[in-house]
């Protein structure tokens, strides 16, 4: 029983290294895809209304993630065949193209990655993968097979990986966030008069939370 269980990576683990095969044909991830971030999310199966509205909702947002420098990949336990026709059909009756590739999952490469629920049959989850330039995981989201997922919080979730590495963390809801708006938390100061030189420097409600402007 315990071989069966999902053993998904950890954020700050290396990204497993799979051989896969796409709708763009054959792919390794992730060396294929050094030098950019990118985001592999599974879908239960293809021809279904929820993972239907959902690769829409990734298509219409492919240029943000574009610009992000950061690529998309759906995954499935479906054969490419199934995956091929489906986006035919999502192209001839939504008159969206879908322009990321799919892989064709065996259910030893999903359990791998923790996206074969024991309890759900052989579908997988909703599970998100934002992973680096570097090949390391950054975020995970793991939704149920019920509940389409948010893809403005996943290019938003991006955008704030991005901004957080080079500037400073971001508060909830960044860049709209009710406090501070789309501004950058400074570090807490871990001396006395670190403590004193915050409120001299920064804009603070108190030495322990203060901000500076984005860099644009």
């Amino acid at each position: 029983m315990e071989e069966n269980r999902p053993n998904m990576p950890l954020l700050g683990d290396p990204f497993p290294d799979i051989r896969v095969q796409t709708t763009h044909g054959p792919m390794r991830i992730p060396g294929d895809l050094k030098g950019d971030w990118f985001v592999l999310f599974s879908h239960p199966a293809d021809f279904t209304p929820v993972c239907t509205t959902e690769f829409v909702a990734f298509q219409k947002r492919y240029g943000e993630f574009r610009e992000l420098g950061c690529r998309l990949i759906g995954m499935s336990v479906d054969q490419v065949f199934s995956h091929i026709k489906w986006i035919e059909w999502i192209k001839s009756e939504l008159d969206v193209d879908i322009e990321f590739p799919i892989i064709a999952a065996n259910d030893s490469m999903a359990m791998k990655l923790g996206m074969l629920h024991p309890g759900k049959g052989t579908n997988t989850v909703r599970a998100v993968f934002v992973v680096d330039s570097r090949g390391i995981v950054r975020l995970i989201m793991y939704y149920p097979q019920e509940v389409g997922r948010n893809m403005d919080e996943i290019v938003r979730a991006v955008r704030a990986l991005r901004v957080s590495d080079e500037q400073g963390a971001v508060p909830a809801g960044w860049p709209n966030n009710e406090l501070i708006g789309d501004r950058i938390i400074v570090p807490p100061a871990g001396t006395v008069e670190d403590a004193r030189k915050r409120l001299r420097e920064y804009e603070c409600f108190d030495w322990w939370f203060c901000h500076k402007p984005l860099e644009k």
